[in-house]
């Protein structure tokens, strides 16, 4: 099989060698791993990004910085495209590893995820598992992981510390948006798969979604980066499917608008919510629009629209 960790490790050492193109600052700790710093001490940037957001993807899929108008205003937008879908996203980029222990929490993704099998119902489904000497994890995260946290990603992974590297990203940074907006078609097969589609009869998926403006308080920087997908993502499905009525279904199921809470800032939805994920209605984790075309019948399915209100309220807020 493929290996996400692999692959994304050329992109890795890219970025450590040309740390000051991509505005990071790399490090080793006392156990030997390699801490990547995106956004806490270093600037970052988009270059930084956008290599993060293929990083997270285990090398399997392109991301380019583009532009997208939202009403009058033009802004940034990130595009991605992958032709290994279902293993670049469900088994690399998706968000599926809470850490919290010793008092530090992150959200973690990436290549790493594939080794330790988080969560393994994912990987089941798939019928896929990573082997590599090598791992990669990016965290969401404000402060860099303590040691007893690097050994036990390490020890989850079968890998030695010193083969294990760590990137950082805070939410609130450019590089943050920027790879949290690239998320779109990862979240989009997420969603699919949840309504019942094989995520492995996805041949190529391709995303859009805006970088809407840096804001430096945490809870507003969440809520901006989810209303960049959830209001202003779209994403592009080619599957090989052959059930029309199952397309047309799931297609219309697969969009944000068909949640009870959409409509609305997220970062009132979550602030509501108590700053608790699960407690919002999962319905809502989708990209604004997303279109189907299946390869076997020639047919598209089509729902969901970019909410221009939304986001403009966002930049105004």
């Amino acid at each position: 099989m493929i290996s996400v960790n692999r692959e994304a490790m050329r992109l890795v050492r890219l970025m450590l060698q040309e740390h000051m193109r991509f505005q990071v600052k790399a490090e080793r700790t006392q156990i030997g791993a390699t801490l990547i710093d995106a956004g806490i001490e270093a600037h970052g940037g988009y270059a930084a990004g956008l290599i993060i957001t293929e990083i997270c993807m285990g090398g399997l899929g392109r991301a380019e910085l583009t532009s997208m108008s939202i009403g009058d205003r033009i802004l940034p937008a990130i595009s991605v495209y992958t032709d290994q879908p279902a293993v670049s996203t469900l088994a690399s980029q998706l968000a599926g590893w809470k850490i919290r222990m010793d008092g530090y929490e992150a959200i973690a993704s990436g290549p790493a995820r594939a080794l330790a099998l988080k969560p393994k119902s994912i990987y089941k489904s798939l019928n896929y598992h990573d082997e590599s000497e090598e791992a990669i994890i990016i965290l969401e995260a404000t402060d860099p992981p303590p040691d007893t946290v690097i050994e036990y990603i390490a020890d989850k992974c079968g890998v030695h510390p010193e083969n294990l590297y760590v990137i950082i990203v805070p939410t609130a940074t450019i590089p943050g948006y920027v790879q949290v907006s690239g998320r779109t078609a990862e979240t989009g097969i997420h969603k699919l798969m949840t309504l019942g589609l094989d995520p492995r009869l996805i041949v190529n998926a391709w995303s859009i979604a805006p970088i809407l403006p840096v804001h430096p308080d945490p809870v507003e920087s969440i809520g901006r980066t989810n209303d960049a997908i959830l209001y202003g993502g779209a994403a592009y499905y080619n599957v090989e499917c052959g059930d029309e009525f199952l397309l047309e279904e799931i297609t219309s199921r697969a969009v944000s608008s068909s949640s009870r809470v959409y409509g609305r800032r997220f970062s009132d939805i979550y602030r509501e919510a108590q700053m608790d994920f699960y407690r919002i209605d999962p319905e809502l984790f989708a990209p604004a629009q997303v279109t189907i075309n299946d390869l076997k019948t020639g047919r598209t399915f089509t729902a969901g629209k970019i909410n221009y209100k939304i986001l403009l309220d966002a930049l105004d807020s």
